[in-house]
């Protein structure tokens, strides 16, 4: 298999970790890294030997060699804009979520990549947890027979939302249940949702930045299926970017029912207390081996597009997902379901939420 020279946009947490990724991969010819904090840069380099390494992302776009790109840029505004100009350019590209911030700006990308005929796709890695792939398995088998209910419970520590609530004002919904809606949808599939009505409750996160703490979302499927996500970010501080999930799937003929609140890696020091290792969303490095899904994520991409084979998350279902929990901060705020696709009505009320 051929090699191929692939950048990282945005060198951060989750940057990172998909430039650690990209260095230990034989099928990685070069590696590039663009961030925009020096120090962080210069940390990223020691970690990665990089071909070459810049503070401007118009580096990589201008630089034909470069084939496949992650952009893993914060705040989130930054993704449409260097997303345009790498797909324009004619690469392939992995973008973290949100796919953008307006609609108008992911149909466009959507359109961009596929008049281009490059791979395009999002990072929703939830869907390389083996839980979840064992419930998507669990489904298409008939195991469960027809899926009557799903309900997804995601929790994160305070320490984590107070960072991604500081810098970019997007509700729980959008940042963090955005990804069990992703999953949720790629299960129910054929199925699309058809309905969303959502509550948020105020808390510790309020005074910061104005946020919910918490936000329930009841979705109604075009097969009737019923499905009700809620994600928050307040749990009391706790060990780093701790995050703890529950999922129940009922149906017919069966239930699952899935546990992934790390409970099963507990640390007790004398001097930090009780952590729970290896309990992120993304995973964490634990020496030779990869703890999680954004490493094989990372890696998938990469082969999708040495293969010529079928990305995981298709940019339309990401767009799908993207307007089902706009519906919802819409419904949050008016009180009253948002029907799927959204009105006339229903996108005025957004913009104008936007807009103040």
């Amino acid at each position: 298999m051929r090699q191929v020279e692939v950048a990282v946009i945005g060198t951060g947490w989750c940057g990172g970790i998909r430039a650690e990724t990209l260095s230990r991969s034989a099928l990685v010819d070069k590696l590039h890294i663009c961030e925009i904090r020096s120090e962080r840069l210069e940390e990223v380099k020691e970690l990665t030997n990089p071909a070459s390494a810049t503070l401007d992302y118009n580096d990589i776009v201008n630089n034909p060699d470069i084939e496949v790109v992650y952009i893993s840029t914060t705040p989130e505004q930054t993704h449409y804009p260097i997303a345009k100009a790498c797909l324009a350019a004619g690469k392939h590209v992995l973008l973290e979520k949100p796919l953008a911030i307006e609609l108008s700006e992911a149909d466009e990308l959507i359109a961009l990549s596929k008049a281009q005929g490059v791979k395009f796709t999002i990072g929703y890695s939830q869907r390389f947890n083996s839980k979840i792939a064992y419930a998507k398995k669990s489904i298409a088998e008939g195991k469960l027979g027809n899926v009557v209910n799903v309900m997804v419970s995601r929790h994160l520590s305070r320490n984590l939302g107070k960072k991604i609530a500081n810098r970019v004002k997007l509700s729980p919904v959008a940042m963090e249940s955005t990804h069990d809606l992703d999953f949720v949808f790629w299960l129910l599939a054929p199925a699309k949702p058809v309905k969303v009505y959502s509550q948020g409750a105020y808390g510790y996160m309020k005074d910061l930045n104005g946020s919910y703490d918490c936000m329930w979302s009841t979705v109604t499927m075009s097969d009737g299926t019923l499905v009700v996500v809620g994600g928050g970010w307040n749990l009391p501080p706790s060990y780093p970017n701790y995050c703890g999930t529950w999922i129940e799937i009922t149906g017919t003929e069966g239930a699952l029912i899935l546990d992934d609140t790390s409970r099963d890696n507990w640390l007790n020091t004398v001097k930090d207390g009780t952590q729970y290792p290896m309990s992120t969303m993304p995973g964490e490095q634990v020496d030779h081996a990869f703890a999680g899904q954004m490493g094989p994520e990372t890696l998938h991409f990469l082969e999708a597009v040495l293969l010529d084979g079928p990305v995981m998350v298709d940019p339309d279902h990401a767009r799908m997902v993207m307007e089902t929990y706009s519906a919802a901060d819409v419904s949050a705020e008016i009180g009253d379901p948002v029907d799927l696709p959204m009105s006339n009505m229903a996108l005025a009320k957004l913009a104008d939420m936007k807009g103040n």
